[in-house]
């Protein structure tokens, strides 16, 4: 007998089939993913917004709208446990809860006190 016989003995084809429903598992994994990784789905869309406003002519609230979508991430980072936070965890909380509030601070005091030169 070998290994594929004695495979199939102990786990008929059919019984498989009926505990593994592969197109269900296929048609569920986007939303699992994005359920899972949600607190970088919160900032990504923070950034998706702040990109639009750059697009249509608004640097300045843009930029503004950058460094708040780091904000949120360093205060996600900092407040969620290490299993919740997800793709957010780089290096240790307090690395990552440090370089991104450094950088989200940075971009508002720039978006803040940069002269706007008759734009918005």
């Amino acid at each position: 007998m070998n290994l594929r016989d004695a495979l199939r003995a102990r786990w008929p084809v059919r019984v498989l089939r009926a505990q593994w429903p592969v197109r269900a598992l296929r048609a569920q994994w986007p939303v699992r993913a994005l359920r899972a990784q949600w607190p970088l789905v919160v900032v990504g869309l923070v950034f998706l917004a702040a990109f639009i406003l750059v697009a249509a002519g608004f640097w300045r609230r843009g930029a503004l709208l950058i460094g708040i979508g780091a904000g949120v991430a360093a205060t996600l980072r900092l407040l969620l446990p290490e299993d919740r936070v997800g793709l957010l965890a780089v290096r240790t909380r307090s690395i990552d809860f440090v370089t991104t509030a450094s950088v989200a601070a940075i971009v508002m005091y720039t978006a803040w006190t940069i002269d706007p030169l008759g734009t918005s």
